[in-house]
C-alpha cells in the first residue's frame, strides 16, 4: 500500500478524535522544528561572538575592548562586560546602605545575576522539546488505539474477517504510532544537543566572567596562559 495513499485514506475516514491526534501531533512537530532552528542558530551566533573575546583582553582600553566584542542587541560577553562595569563603577560613587558588601561580592553578584539571565535566556523552549518528546509517542499510540478500535468495529459490523480486510484499517491506524515516533525523535535528539551545546556556551561565559571579576578589581587578567601569565588592560570609562 502506497503510505501516501495510506494517510489519505485514514484521513478521509478518521473520525473527529483522529484527525485531532494527527493535527495536535503536526503542531507537536512544527513547535519542536521551529526551537530547535531559533536555538540552534542562538547557539551558533553565541560561538560567533565567544571568538571575539580575545579580542576584548587585547584591546588598549576598556571601551576599545567592549566595540572589539560588538554591537548586537543579544550579546551575553558584551551584557557580561557593561554589568562588571558597572559594577565596579558602582562602588566608587556615594556608598549606599546596601553597600555593606565588599567589591568583590559585589562584581561577583552582578556577573552572576548577568550570567542567571542569560542562562535563562538559552533555557527558554528546551521545556517544549522535552514535552514533546516525552508525550509525542503516547499521543500516536492513542490514535493508534483509537482507530483500530473503529477499525475492528466497522470490521465486525460488515461481517468480513478475513485478512485482507483487516490488514488494511489496522495498518493504516498503526500509521499513528509512526507519526507519534517521527515526531518524539527529532525533538529529543534536538534537546540533548542544544543542552551539551548550552552546556559549552555557560563554561564559556563562566571563565570569561572569572577573568572579568579578576581584571575589574586588580587591574590585570589573572591566568591567561598555561604559565600563568597576565595581561594588563588599562581601564577605561
Amino acid at each position: 500500500m502506497n503510505p501516501e495513499s495510506g494517510l489519505l485514506h485514514l484521513w478521509s475516514q478518521g473520525d473527529l478524535i483522529t484527525r485531532s491526534v494527527a493535527l495536535l501531533l503536526l503542531a507537536m512537530s512544527l513547535a519542536s522544528w521551529i526551537v530547535i532552528l531559533i536555538k540552534a542558530l542562538d547557539l551558533r551566533r553565541t560561538s560567533r561572538q565567544a571568538r571575539a573575546v580575545e579580542s576584548f583582553w587585547h584591546a588598549t582600553d576598556f571601551a576599545d575592548g567592549l566595540s572589539k566584542l560588538g554591537a548586537e542587541p543579544v550579546n551575553p560577553y558584551r551584557n557580561l562586560a557593561l554589568e562588571g562595569r558597572e559594577a565596579a563603577a558602582h562602588r566608587n560613587a556615594q556608598p549606599q546602605l546596601h553597600d555593606s558588601l565588599s567589591a568583590s561580592e559585589w562584581i561577583t553578584r552582578a556577573l552572576r545575576n548577568a550570567i542567571d539571565e542569560t542562562t535563562a535566556r538559552m533555557q527558554a523552549g528546551l521545556a517544549v522539546l522535552a514535552s514533546v518528546g516525552s508525550t509525542a509517542p503516547f499521543v500516536g499510540l492513542f490514535g493508534t488505539v483509537w482507530g483500530i478500535y473503529h477499525a475492528l468495529l466497522a470490521i465486525g459490523a460488515s461481517g468480513q474477517a478475513s485478512i485482507d480486510q483487516v490488514a488494511g484499517p489496522i495498518g493504516e491506524a498503526l500509521v499513528m504510532t509512526a507519526l507519534g515516533l517521527a515526531v518524539a525523535i527529532p525533538a529529543v535528539l534536538g534537546y540533548n544537543a542544544l543542552v551539551r551545546g548550552n552546556k559549552a556556551m555557560l563554561f564559556r561565559l563562566n571563565r570569561f566572567a572569572h577573568d572579568l571579576h579578576a581584571y575589574l578589581l586588580t587591574g590585570t587578567r589573572i591566568g591567561a596562559g598555561a604559565a600563568g601569565n597576565v595581561v594588563a588592560m588599562k581601564k577605561g570609562a
